[in-house]
């Protein structure tokens, strides 16, 4: 199984209070995208990564000079919306691609086990995802009142690797993009079209750095 990996990095990361775009920010001495690249290189199958940056940061990211030992595309400016960027970076891949993974740079803690396990469970049904049980009780909320308590069992935190059947985020997309839909992951958008989307238990350790304190949290792992 051969797979290629768009790398989500075109956030801005306001939430982080940076300079510089969220994937570009250092966590030990090396950004993160960097980190994530490095971690997704090392997986047996991976033999491509396509880098989603924010358009205006093609400076930042040739500074960065990052070597890996599989094919590194050259970096993709990305849209508005998470989908956006992740057609454009479709859009990048050789035509005989059959199997894609799209993953958040600013998750660059995931170990090359976790995206190798996720990666064989998608060969089941064509779509799978690494996500954790809630350890909250999460509420559904309309207007600032609790509308509903769904079963905490039931309830699993997504994260990335998510790994597809190419043509399966292809149809997902045009799909959401004919109907106007705006999903918040991309298993969200495949889910609408029926598919199974297989689940495999992730790491706190692949967390999302998203705020300062998430950062800090990180650096602890580091070390």
């Amino acid at each position: 199984m051969q797979v290629a990996v768009l790398v989500l990095a075109a956030g801005r990361g306001e939430r982080l209070g940076s300079r510089v775009p969220k994937a570009f920010v250092e966590l030990g001495g090396k950004s993160l995208v960097e980190r994530s690249l490095e971690t997704l290189s090392r997986v047996p199958g991976v033999n491509r990564l396509v880098p989603v940056i924010p358009p205006g940061s093609e400076e930042l990211w040739a500074a960065l000079g990052v070597s890996v030992p599989v094919t590194l595309a050259d970096p993709v400016c990305g849209g508005p919306e998470r989908q956006d960027s992740v057609r454009l970076g479709l859009a990048q891949l050789p035509a005989d691609t059959e199997w894609v993974a799209v993953h958040d740079a600013a998750r660059c803690l995931v170990s090359e086990a976790e995206v190798e396990a996720v990666s064989r469970a998608a060969e089941e049904t064509g779509a799978a995802i690494l996500a954790r049980p809630s350890a909250d009780t999460l509420k559904i909320v309309r207007s600032d009142a609790v509308e509903s308590t769904p079963e905490r069992s039931a309830c699993w935190v997504a994260q990335t690797p998510q790994v597809f059947r190419v043509e399966v985020l292809r149809e997902a997309l045009d799909k959401a993009e004919a109907e106007g839909f705006v999903g918040t992951d991309d298993a969200q958008l495949v889910e609408r079209l029926g598919v199974r989307v297989r689940v495999v238990p992730g790491s706190a350790r692949n967390l999302k750095i998203t705020t300062a304190d998430d950062l800090r949290i990180a650096a602890a792992l580091l070390r």
